[in-house]
């Protein structure tokens, strides 16, 4: 590390470079690009357990895995791509790009947020040990009791699970208070709320979800702790607990978090379509106010996943009218989308390619969730692969479409590189197709009575030729991952010449700062004075913002190891509670585990860097008027 006096002011300022840069960083651009590795990277590993299920069910009676093994490698599969890559991804979009759509210099607080990246980390690298610690968990992703108390899964793979979700959820939770605090506090002059970009509107609904929602799922997960570490009687029937009481908490969380998972896909689509058709999103306010409606009636549905748990005609209607309502708010998004194409001069970039083939993608998922609202015909769909299709329609047919076109959307702004639109396109083709090849046969599985998490089938009940076709199209969707892989790789070697608006049809305020964004990402607040506020300009023939405030030295926070080093004392103290009840024939390592003295001395590493934190006052640095005038970019 060098220290540099800074020109006017007695601190110094902090650089480091290499690896200790990223492990002590709190710049929300690099904690976004840091998200993106690790999610990129547990979407592959996800992406390689659903190709091993796949494999395995390709024929009749197969065994390229054992049974316990599939039902590994199936709650793996779900709790990974769900909690470890698909939010990953979407904080990584919403750290890179929200700040920058609101005119801020960073977001609210920068070393929360470097905390909530390394304790989701830390959660997400504790569930992946236990594949080399005796076992993953095999629960099935939603952990249902009795299933997952000790009675039925007697090893640690629960714990894994357990424990490895409370630590990934910390991250989780703070990066969504993060954001609220961020969009309500920091938006520039003149950006009122009916100004804000719809990326920006769908992260910020998102994060309220968040923070509604995940308490509960917490709340769950510590009550499974207690009944599997410390004798606890919420879940075990046997014991005096309550099976069903674990399939409310868990969905109270669960339905919620489909939107948390969905709207920030809805708001990269309203981005795309909205520039690549050069036009002004269609129905702006309605969309806005549809956005809110469906994050209010997401919480109010959650019993749709119980109807076939014995709750009655009356809580089945309830939730049953519920479910039907939430298509209205999502069917006027589809319509302002169509409507914004709709005499639009439209590119077919890869990003927009992935916008267009989202929208009739996710309309079929819609359609079987409509299907599945109506309790009566949801006795017959439920626990078939008919679900599976549904629920991959949704998530892989809505949010990872979306999730591509906004990488493919903003990747220049973010690495100041703009990727192959060659291989983009081939990338999409073989996903898409691939995707549909995969899903759409599997409501035909389903309806012919095909239950899902099973091991294998017999041969001569019609499931043959369509789990041989699903199949392929998983394999053909890996190829496109690949073709994003290579296209990411062959891209990296290509230099950083990246305009400030690489589409030249950018709308929004980060296409009007250097690509990727400077450290203090504007040398000058922007003046916003209308929705698209660069389009606005542009339309004035203006080639910049208005500033709203003269150039002057800028206030930035000091990097800090602090953040990595309570995720680590967190790992090992969730490492600790889990070996707690052990007979280890050692009697030191019995001493160390027995007595929770590894917990108590992981919780004491994250409880100190606190402390630390609290009396040790950082002032950060500030960025001088000549570093401003002279710099181009970040140095990522």
């Amino acid at each position: 590390m060098k220290e540099v006096p800074t020109l006017a002011h007695a601190h110094k300022v902090k650089r480091y470079s290499g690896l200790m840069d990223w492990l002590t960083t709190v710049d929300h651009k690099k904690i976004g690009i840091l998200y993106l590795i690790s999610g990129g990277f547990f979407f592959l590993v996800g992406g390689l357990e659903a190709l091993m299920i796949r494999i395995q069910l390709w024929q009749p009676l197969n065994d390229f895995v054992a049974a316990h093994t599939f039902n590994e490698l199936l709650t793996m599969h779900g709790t990974t791509m769900i909690f470890l890559a698909a939010m990953p991804i979407i904080f990584a979009l919403m750290n890179a790009i929200v700040p920058l759509q609101i005119g801020a210099r960073d977001v609210a607080f920068p070393f929360v947020n470097a905390i909530g990246f390394w304790t989701f980390f830390a959660g997400g690298v504790l569930l992946n040990v236990s594949w080399f610690a005796g076992g993953a968990p095999d629960a099935g992703w939603t952990s249902y009791a009795p299933l997952a108390t000790p009675t039925f899964s007697g090893g640690h793979g629960v714990d894994f699970y357990v424990i490895g979700l409370q630590i990934a959820g910390i991250g989780t939770l703070v990066g969504g208070i993060n954001f609220l605090v961020t969009i309500i506090n920091m938006r520039a002059p003149g950006m009122s709320f009916m100004r804000m970009p719809m990326f920006t509107w769908t992260a910020f609904i998102t994060s309220a979800l968040i923070l509604f929602a995940f308490p509960a799922l917490t709340v769950g997960l510590v009550a499974m702790m207690f009944d599997r570490l410390f004798g606890g009687n919420f879940f075990e029937p046997t014991n005096g607990g309550n099976a069903v009481l674990w399939e409310h908490i868990f969905w109270i969380f669960g339905h919620p978090e489909v939107y948390i998972l969905i709207l920030p896909a809805f708001g990269v689509i309203s981005e795309v379509i909205s520039t690549f058709s050069r036009k002004r999103l269609f129905g702006y306010s309605s969309m806005v106010f549809a956005t809110v409606l469906i994050g209010f009636l997401g919480f109010m549905v959650w019993a749709h996943h119980m109807f076939t748990t014995g709750l009655g005609p009356v809580a089945n209607a309830l939730f049953s009218i519920a479910t039907m309502l939430i298509a209205v708010p999502t069917g006027i998004k589809i319509f302002n989308w169509l409507f914004t194409m709709w005499g639009g001069s439209i590119r077919f970039t890869t990003a927009n390619l992935f916008a267009v083939g989202f929208v009739p993608t996710f309309v079929m998922g819609g359609v079987t969730g409509v299907m599945l609202a109506a309790a009566p015909a949801d006795f017959q769909y439920h626990d078939s692969y008919f679900v599976v299709a549904h629920f991959h329609y949704v998530i892989v047919g809505g949010l990872i479409l979306g999730l591509f076109s906004g990488l493919y959307y903003w990747w220049p702004k973010m690495f100041g590189r703009t990727l192959s639109e060659g291989l983009g396109k081939l990338c999409f083709w073989t996903f898409f197709l691939g995707f549909h090849l995969t899903f759409f046969v599997q409501h035909f599985l389903g309806l012919m009575g095909m239950p899902r998490r099973v091991w294998t089938y017999l041969d001569g009940q019609g499931f043959n030729n369509l789990n041989m076709i699903s199949t392929c199209g998983a394999f053909l969707m890996g190829i496109g991952t690949i073709v994003f892989l290579l296209n990411i790789v062959i891209t990296s070697f290509k230099p950083r010449n990246a305009t400030n608006d690489p589409w030249e049809d950018g709308r929004t305020l980060e296409w009007t700062i250097p690509s990727p964004a400077p450290e203090y990402n504007f040398a000058q607040t922007p003046l916003v004075r209308g929705y698209d506020a660069f389009w606005k300009e542009k339309m004035e023939g203006k080639k910049e913002m208005l500033p709203a405030e003269p150039l002057g030295s800028i206030h930035m926070p000091s990097p800090s190891i602090l953040p990595f080093v309570m995720a680590v004392g967190l790992f090992i103290a969730g490492l600790g509670f889990m070996y707690g009840k052990g007979d280890y024939g050692d009697g030191f390592k019995a001493f160390l585990f027995n007595n929770h003295i590894v917990a108590i001395f992981g919780l004491a590493i994250t409880l100190f860097c606190m402390f630390l934190r609290s009396v040790y006052d950082d002032h950060g640095f500030h960025i001088e008027v000549d570093e401003i005038t002279g710099d181009k970019g970040v140095k990522a």
